[in-house]
């Protein structure tokens, strides 16, 4: 059994998150005692199998400037990506390390091709349009410039972006080194699953483990990604939205000849998913990501149907070479995905617990900025932050009316439907295909008493995506709950 342990303040999760927050509040009050618990091997985690893209309006979408609240989650991402330098020089003396800044691989592509629907180019010009809004540098640059992109003949890119502030990091090497430095500053590390959050007169009391003990703590931050709504059953049901995961498959390769992508190449955002990328590795290998699937669970083992696609997207749309590389491993993560798609990051109304979650893809990106706002908070030294609105304890975020989310799921489900390689014959259109998807969300929005918009992927998640009538269910429950406790 893990020994007797007390600190003023729990960090429930061991990712970057988890662990940049806690060096964050040691590096401000060196006599807060903080405390990180999770198990050392992270199963299920998405820190471990991330790519770790610093993209920014890499990101983008063609909804991100439509709603306050995406315009505040594009703000928290601009934050990081200023932060990021800083934080990394400051991570690598915290650590010891002086080598972690070479790690940064500077300048991300973004490619525009034709293997998807029309999605692609819609997020290919708000990217564009966002670029120039906030005045961050780019170029338009000629796709047969991109260095090592080598995709098959049909798969030609037609535009392409370069963005020389975004790029990526080697996700393993920065977790070691958050490692490091916590333990440098004093930091405590508890390698046990955490199970639950205690409490004693209406605030957080400290943290129940797996192997029958506890961690007292003052103040609990609840970081553990796609885990966190288990740790949240203290909230009224429906105060906080439901905390889904969104599986991501990935995989790392080496080539028997040098890898030719000297930086991040990616595809915009896709269907309900992430882009198409592929990140150049500090060990001489190349990281390949894509996917993102919403389960009710976080999964922890790969699908053969999402590896096929994974692999099929990247040999033809990036480099057709790479059928001859070697698969060193894959990976499985899965992303925190609140049910409205936005973040979860403040105290709640039990005193002292906080949450700092569903991050959804950008967590290890929004990292160093996340872990200013939360120490902030913790130590009272903060006032208004700008991310108010995704205080854990709200009503659902929704962008857009019932009958514009059935539209975008439509939408959604028929690029994706091009994406994974959908031929018509020469007298249908695609627009015969959207009616499909359309009834099945409104098949399922007849199931709510007060409708409340979703966003694709989670529509995706409880239409054609659900693996039993539970993952339906699940979410109906909630929305019901949330209509009973919010109004």
């Amino acid at each position: 059994m893990t020994e007797a342990v007390s600190a003023d303040v729990a960090v429930v999760g061991n990712g970057v998150i988890g662990y940049s927050i806690a060096i964050e509040i040691s590096r401000r009050s060196p006599d807060t005692r903080v405390a990180v618990i999770g198990p050392p091997a992270r199963p299920g985690g998405a820190s471990v199998a991330a790519g770790a893209m610093l993209n920014c309006f890499g990101e983008v979408t063609k909804n991100t400037l439509s709603h306050p609240a995406g315009r505040a989650k594009l703000e928290l991402c601009r934050d990081a990506l200023d932060a990021w330098p800083e934080w990394l020089g400051m991570l690598a003396d915290d650590a010891a390390d002086p080598d972690l800044p070479g790690y940064f691989r500077p300048g991300t592509f973004i490619a525009l091709n034709a293997k998807s629907g029309r999605l692609d180019e819609d997020n290919f010009q708000a990217t564009i349009a966002a670029l120039d809004e906030y005045g961050e540098p780019y170029e338009e640059v000629d796709p047969r410039t991109i260095p090592g992109l080598d995709p098959v003949p049909d798969a030609r890119p037609l535009r392409a972006l370069h963005l020389p502030r975004e790029g990526a990091i080697d996700a393993r090497r920065v977790l070691a080194a958050l490692e490091r430095a916590a333990e440098r500053q004093g930091v405590i590390t508890v390698p046990v699953v955490a199970t639950g959050v205690d409490t004693a007169g209406g605030r957080a009391s400290g943290v129940r483990l797996s192997d029958g003990t506890s961690v007292a703590a003052g103040t609990v931050v609840v970081a553990a990604g796609a885990f966190t709504g288990r740790f949240l059953d203290v909230l009224p049901p429906g105060s906080v939205p439901a905390m889904l995961a969104g599986t991501g498959i990935s995989l790392e390769v080496r080539r028997h000849r040098p890898p030719h992508f000297d930086q991040v190449v990616r595809t915009p955002n896709r269907s309900g998913s992430c882009g198409l990328h592929i990140v150049p590795l500090s060990n001489g290998s190349e990281y390949i990501g894509a996917t993102n699937i919403v389960h009710r669970e976080p999964l922890r083992e790969a699908s053969f149907g999402m590896s096929h696609f994974l692999i099929q997207c990247a040999r033809e749309q990036l480099d057709h070479k790479l059928f001859s590389a070697d698969v060193i491993r894959w990976m499985v993560g899965n992303r925190p995905v609140p049910v409205d798609g936005f973040p979860l990051i403040g105290p709640t109304s039990i005193g002292g617990l906080v949450v700092a979650a569903g991050t959804y893809r950008d967590g290890f990106h929004c990292s160093p900025a996340l872990a200013r706002h939360v120490a902030a908070s913790i130590l009272s030294e903060g006032g208004e932050t700008g991310l108010e609105m995704f205080r854990p304890e709200r009503p659902l975020i929704q962008t857009m009316s019932v009958d514009e989310s059935i539209a975008e799921f439509a939408y959604h489900g028929v690029c994706g439907a091009f994406e994974g390689g959908l031929e018509l014959p020469f007298w249908i259109g695609p627009e015969a295909l959207q009616p499909v998807y359309a009834h099945a969300a409104q098949q399922f929005y007849a199931q709510m008493e007060s409708p409340v918009s979703l966003p694709p992927e989670i529509l995706m998640h409880v239409t054609l995506n659900a693996t039993s009538e539970e993952d339906t269910e699940s979410v109906l429950a909630f929305v019901k709950a949330s209509h009973a406790f919010h109004g």
